[in-house]
């Protein structure tokens, strides 16, 4: 069934897994693309958001107005492509004014084949997906206004929803590789485990002093310590950790007795978490932003974090050997976590930020001082 009753400028559609349709002006390539809907308050960093690989599966609503305004280069791609599947923009994309800028983004958007929808209600949007919950979508673009709801309300349907999908595969390295951006003086070696692992962590990483070596994700602990790594990163990734844990948790387990300083972020803090015990879950609509308040219950500060995940681990479910170090101040949920008597902890934002304050650069220094206390050489 055609849809006869659409706006006259209308060259794309939005349809949620509800029922709710908005209607608006397509971007990027002309197809339809599918995922799931979420929002990203964040008011700089569009191009670092979208080549995240954590946004793998998903579609995001950029609740800040002005996307396009500083165009695209190659050094703020946070991956070798985008993952995301699709976005939704309050207005259509301004033009480039920045001396940063190497490509429009409109043509960044067709060069990587994405598609999008602009000119519809943002706020609106937001609000639904608060209220109601993550849930997924179909954009449509068709400059000949040619669509079918029907077919549309199908495809909506049998998306596979985020729970019980393991993404850390498809967008994990496939192959060993060194990161090239050796520092002036090696401090060790760290070995990455890639599950959507972001450039800006690697050069964190590497500005603290470290030789990275980046492993896929399914790399078993035997492969990895013989590598002879100093410490051990667990990345940032996409999907439900409880669905890479099958496989994840127990290689992680058995680098947790190797007694090597250990550090986690994002994916990598869930299932830190599940490997010593604890329990994950899906949170309603997600942290996407780069202004939420985390307090460090150790020294009682406050920082401003870069998040990007839409499950959370269950702070009751932890033994006694796991420390609570940090909360959301937005809504109480778990941000990080230590081992109390082993140099091993974990948080749940992005302290690489990128797009983001940097209050928690720290704790890439954090885990450098662990790795120099336990080993005391340069590897």
């Amino acid at each position: 069934m055609f849809l006869p009753n659409f706006p006259p400028y209308a060259s794309a559609l939005l349809a949620l897994a509800d029922g709710t349709i908005f209607w608006g002006k397509g971007i990027g390539v002309e197809g339809v693309t599918g995922g799931e809907v979420c929002f990203n308050t964040s008011m700089t960093g569009y191009q670092e958001s979208l080549t995240d690989p954590s946004y793998a599966e998903q579609i995001i609503t950029f609740t800040f107005p002005h996307i396009g305004n500083v165009g695209t280069n190659d050094l703020d791609n946070e991956s070798t492509k985008p993952f995301v599947k699709g976005l939704i923009l309050r207005t259509d994309i301004t033009s480039p004014s920045s001396h940063r800028s190497e490509q429009s983004f409109i043509l960044w958007l067709k060069e990587h084949k994405l598609t999008g929808i602009c000119g519809i209600d943002t706020r609106a949007l937001t609000l639904h997906l608060r209220n109601h919950g993550s849930q997924n979508g179909i954009i449509c673009f068709s400059s000949e206004q040619k669509f079918n709801l029907k077919e549309i309300t199908t495809q909506v349907k049998n998306l596979q929803n985020m729970d019980g999908i393991d993404i850390a595969k498809t967008v994990s390295t496939e192959k060993i590789y060194q990161w090239h951006e050796q520092p002036s003086k090696i401090k060790g070696h760290v070995v990455v485990i890639d599950y959507g692992v972001k450039r800006n962590i690697l050069h964190c990483l590497a500005a603290e002093g470290f030789r990275l070596t980046v492993v896929p994700c399914t790399t078993p602990a035997d492969e990895i310590l013989a590598l002879r790594p100093d410490g051990i990163f667990l990345s940032n990734g996409p999907g439900d950790p409880a669905a890479t844990g099958v496989y994840a948790v127990p290689i992680i387990r058995k680098l947790l007795k190797s007694g090597l300083p250990l550090f986690g972020i994002c994916l990598g803090h869930q299932l830190l978490a599940l490997a010593l015990g604890g329990k994950t879950a899906k949170l309603p609509f997600g942290h996407r932003g780069a202004n939420h308040p985390v307090k460090n219950l150790e020294t009682g500060k406050i920082e401003i974090t870069s998040q990007n995940h839409g499950f959370h681990v269950i702070p009751d479910s932890f033994p006694d050997t796991v420390e609570i170090t940090h909360i959301s101040l937005f809504d109480g949920t778990n941000e990080g976590i230590q081992l109390k008597e082993h140099p091993v902890f974990s948080v749940q934002y992005h302290p690489e930020a990128s797009p983001g304050p940097q209050d928690s650069r720290p704790l890439f220094g954090q885990f450098s001082q662990y790795i120099t206390n336990a080993s005391g050489t340069i590897t």
